[in-house]
């Protein structure tokens, strides 16, 4: 039986909701469990998209997933902000909230891309302290993503799966587990992946991001513009298996195809949750996830190695 996360309702399967896929949603009424939208998408507007999102609310369960919280920065909290947010929750009944563990500007400049931080005892001070006053204004669960990343700092004093692990029990929210992020990570900061899935809070991950990803020969880039790999989706397998189930979303941001696309490739996670592709020892294939670079760029290519941030795809997508 699927256990709820933190008391949270188990969502099930579900897309992130798009402008280009509005007419085919509101015309079809497709069977999805559940719809997660770009806080900042909706929360300025009062046309056209607060509409159709409004109409969309009535039928399905919604998740708000921000951009711009910028939890890392050393900027002061924008409460303007975040009382948008709250004003958005409470509108679409939202089940919670999330961001990003990072920072997205500085000195009140928005750099519209997830910028990673330096992993410290300082920063986890700093991130834990603001993650409680977002929970005091937001008064609805509020809950933080494992962000891709491409440069690290040396200054950095433990890996990223000990401080969300220490940020979650220590501020007491959820974690987003981005499997997909988690890959990307550890290709480009050569870690081993399924460590990190196995040594994070698994009672507190609230939700989880399934997206494709670029391969450029030398790094990964989080563009959400293609299907799930299979390391990917073996690292999946390893945290449905370790939380007992969790709210599954797919991203799809670039190239983004006809919704039964969309909706076909998050379904996908059937397969890879179904009792009969479990292994003996309930562990997931090692192999497959650690597989070697050179497979990847066979399996990923594509001919264009400079490609956008999805933060700043996303920004692309409001009204």
């Amino acid at each position: 039986m699927v256990t709820a996360r933190l008391g949270h309702p188990h969502l099930g399967l579900g897309v992130g909701l798009r402008s280009v896929h509005y007419p085919h949603i509101l015309k079809e009424h497709p069977e999805v469990d559940w719809f997660e939208i770009i806080s900042e998408n909706y929360m300025d507007s009062q046309g056209r998209p607060r509409y159709v999102l409004e109409q969309i609310a009535e039928r399905y369960p919604i998740v708000m997933h921000g951009v711009s919280l910028s939890i890392g920065s050393t900027d002061p909290l924008n409460h303007e902000y975040l009382h948008k947010l709250k004003t958005l929750g409470a509108s679409v009944h939202a089940h919670w909230i999330s961001d990003h563990l990072c920072w997205t500007g500085v000195a009140g400049r928005n750099t519209h891309d997830l910028l990673p931080v330096p992993l410290t005892e300082e920063t986890l001070r700093h991130v834990v302290d603001r993650i409680r006053v977002v929970q005091d204004v937001l008064e609805r669960p509020f809950v933080l993503e494992n962000p891709s990343s491409y440069v690290t700092f040396a200054c950095s004093e433990m890996p990223e799966w000990e401080f969300i692990s220490r940020m979650a029990e220590e501020a007491d929210c959820g974690l987003l587990l981005d499997v997909n992020n988690v890959y990307v990570s550890s290709v480009n900061h050569d870690f081993d992946p399924i460590e990190y899935v196995e040594n994070v809070p698994h009672e507190r991950i609230v939700q989880c991001h399934l997206a494709g990803h670029t391969n450029c020969g030398t790094h990964l880039i989080d563009t959400h513009d293609g299907h799930v790999i299979d390391p990917v989706w073996e690292l999946y397998r390893r945290a449905h298996q370790l939380t007992g189930g969790m709210s599954t979303l797919l991203e799809w941001d670039a190239r983004i195809p006809e919704f039964p696309v969309v909706h076909a490739e998050v379904l996908k996670a059937k397969q890879h949750i179904s009792d009969e592709l479990e292994s003996p020892q309930g562990t997931p294939r090692p192999e497959a996830a650690k597989r070697s670079h050179a497979e990847d760029d066979v399996d990923n290519h594509i001919s264009e190695p400079v490609v956008p941030h999805p933060a700043v795809l996303v920004a692309a997508e409001v009204e």
